[in-house]
């Protein structure tokens, strides 16, 4: 069944108001017809079985899912060259991210656009859709490194950065520790952290973690790490 993310203030009196853009989707690219049924999702937990009307849809019933981590994991992505960003938000979302936070390195190329945040947006909603997830990530605006830190140090939280060429324990190491707490995971762009970047993190509780002993490229690395702190978190669930 097809889904489509709304803006929970389009829900009234068990109806569903339509944007034209919404509409255009439904009945030009679904082909939809009045009387169909889709699943309308507000994005921030709460899904409704919806049947198509001309500029809106009528709310059938309030659906109880649950696709969403038990747990909350932000991934801290210093932002690669090109379009890679875009691979990252797209796969993330289908793995369960609650929260990416662009990052602007020493070392970053990329100087990204308004456009481009609201490029990731929507492919984070259009992954949302296509994964059947009730929570669409939250993409922060790009932000320097020292003060996404600063940000970070007021959360509780298990804190990591993944470090290459350097003596650190493997991530899934310290995940198969029994814990509660939010996670926080950073990876590097093309060349990696600085050492100035990592002693900074480790002063602001980051513990430095490897993803192996081979290096992974800026895009590859959020997206194994995320893989290996939701195989474990949805390990010890089903457990």
């Amino acid at each position: 069944m097809y889904r489509l993310v709304i803006e929970s203030i389009q829900t009234l009196d068990q109806s569903v108001r339509l944007t034209p853009e919404q509409q255009h989707y439904l009945k030009r690219v679904l082909r939809l017809k009045n009387g169909d049924r889709f699943v309308a999702m507000d994005g921030q937990g709460k899904s409704y079985l919806a049947q198509l009307e001309e500029d809106s849809a009528k709310i059938l019933e309030n659906l109880k899912e649950c696709t969403e981590l038990p747990l909350a994991i932000t991934l801290m992505v210093a932002l690669p060259k090109g379009n890679g960003f875009e691979e990252i938000v797209r796969c993330c979302t289908e793995l369960g991210i609650t929260t990416l936070i662009p990052i602007i390195s020493q070392r970053t190329l990329l100087k990204p656009s308004p456009h481009k945040l609201e490029r990731w947006r929507k492919i984070a909603t259009e992954a949302g859709e296509q994964s059947e997830r009730q929570l669409i990530p939250t993409i922060v605006d790009p932000i320097v490194f020292n003060e996404a830190l600063r940000n970070i140090d007021k959360i509780p939280s298990d804190r990591y950065i993944c470090v290459t060429r350097k003596k650190a324990h493997h991530l899934l190491t310290h995940l198969s520790e029994t814990s509660q707490n939010p996670l926080v995971i950073a990876t590097g762009c093309e060349g990696g952290w600085t050492p100035e970047e990592i002693e900074t993190a480790i002063a602001f509780g980051f513990q430095p973690v490897t993803l192996g002993p081979r290096i992974l490229r800026a895009v590859t690395a959020p997206i194994v790490a995320l893989s290996l702190a939701v195989s474990v978190i949805e390990r010890d669930t089903i457990s």
